[in-house]
C-alpha cells in the first residue's frame, strides 16, 4: 500500500513517501498485545519510517481498550537460540 509518490520525505526532504501497513507487539508474556495494519511512512531514499500522531493516538487508544477491542488468537512462539 503505497500513498501519493509526491508527498517528501520528513526526514530527507526527497518525493516518495511511502504508506506500509506492520504488525507491532506490545508487552510481554500475558499481557502481550499485538496490533496489526498499522500505517507507518517510509522513505524508499533515506530508509527513515515513522508513525504520525493519529497513529501514536489510536495505539495508545487501542492499548489502553484492549480488552474490549481485541480477539484471542493462538500465536506460536520461538526463542532465538
Amino acid at each position: 500500500m503505497s500513498k501519493a509518490k509526491s508527498q517528501p520525505c520528513l526526514h530527507c526532504g526527497r518525493p516518495g513517501l511511502q504508506t506500509k501497513l506492520v504488525t507491532r507487539s506490545y508487552g510481554k508474556g500475558a499481557a502481550l498485545l499485538l496490533i496489526e495494519g498499522i500505517p507507518i511512512h517510509s522513505c524508499p531514499h533515506c530508509g527513515e519510517t515513522y508513525l504520525t500522531a493519529d497513529t501514536l493516538h489510536e495505539i495508545e487508544r487501542i492499548r489502553a481498550l484492549r480488552k474490549a477491542v481485541s480477539v484471542v488468537r493462538p500465536v506460536s512462539v520461538a526463542t532465538f537460540a
